[in-house]
């Protein structure tokens, strides 16, 4: 009777979660996946004066991978991406431990957060006017004598474009770290410093396998985000800041051909899942993600420390 009763009230459960997750994955199916999958399928076909020719070809990735302009565009948004999502977790990394670990309040949060309530091209617009020829960077060196004329390196360049992102998307990395490192017992850390382990040990034996998917997830969002970004590339980058993301945007919206902006799309997403699948096996390898962690004993996290 109570094996019955609990059966029950397992299965009242799931229904209520299937019923709680039904506009969710409706909203995400009738928005994303099928979207996705038509193109997919116009990836195969092909375009002609702005018409769509059903066809089964693998012409547009042929083309594609064959153009040199697409290979380096793709090259430079990777670039952008990685160093974009890389300089951005390590500067929340510290923001967020601080405020998970050390602060009381929330008023350091507000205040990263603070750049959400500006628009996202005004922020740009912003960084035009700082890193210009003109602008606030170049002027004060100026002025002091360090330099002669204006750094043109600091606009309409990669560094100009990871720069601006950066300041972007810190906010969301914060966000991400924070919460994972919020799941982390302070218990555990206070454990490996009174058995003698130093700060490095505890960030890559403790802290980083046990938040090691928010560490992944804010990563590759930003490297996502930044690398298939075009408004910012296309606003502060020139000539040498076209990411594969503003190629297939031009695709789009001014040539109409959709079979081989498609097709750029899906060469661009296999590489952000080949990216995430060797980061993922890397930190693996590096026994950054054990997996499911118990709680050791003292001897045992004594030798998982190298002490």
């Amino acid at each position: 009777m109570f094996d019955y009763l609990k059966a029950l009230r397992d299965n009242r459960r799931e229904r209520m979660g299937l019923l709680l997750a039904a506009p969710v994955v409706l909203f995400l199916t009738l928005f994303f996946l099928i979207p996705t999958a038509m193109l997919f399928v116009f990836s195969f076909w092909q375009s002609e004066a702005f018409k769509l020719i059903p066809d089964a070809t693998l012409v547009n990735y042929q083309a594609a991978l064959a153009r040199s302009a697409t290979r380096q565009t793709l090259l430079t948004g990777v670039n952008i991406g990685f160093w974009t999502a890389a300089v951005s977790t390590a500067l929340s990394y510290p923001v967020a431990w601080y405020i998970a670990f050390r602060s009381r309040s929330n008023v350091l949060l507000y205040v990263v957060l603070l750049s959400w309530f500006s628009s996202y091209l005004v922020r740009i617009y912003a960084w035009r006017t700082i890193l210009g020829t003109n602008g606030l960077i170049n002027s004060a060196l100026i002025s002091f004598g360090i330099i002669s004329q204006p750094l043109d390196i600091l606009i309409f360049s990669p560094l100009a474009v990871m720069i601006t992102l950066i300041h972007i998307f810190v906010p969301f990395t914060l966000l991400l770290l924070l919460s994972a490192l919020r799941n982390i017992t302070p218990e555990f850390l206070e454990a490996a410093r009174d058995l003698g382990a130093s700060k490095s040990n505890v960030f890559f034996h403790v802290t980083l396998p046990m938040a090691y998917k928010g560490f992944v997830g804010s990563f590759m969002f930003t490297f996502i985000l930044a690398a298939g970004d075009f408004i910012t590339p296309q606003l502060m980058g020139g000539r040498t800041g076209i990411t594969l993301g503003l190629l297939i945007s031009n695709q789009f919206r001014q040539t109409g051909n959709w079979p081989s902006g498609a097709a750029m799309a899906f060469i661009l997403m296999a590489v952000f899942l080949f990216v995430y699948f060797l980061l993922v096996r890397s930190m693996r390898l590096l026994k950054f993600a054990p997996g499911v962690r118990r709680h050791p004993p003292a001897d045992v996290m004594r030798l998982e420390l190298g002490l």
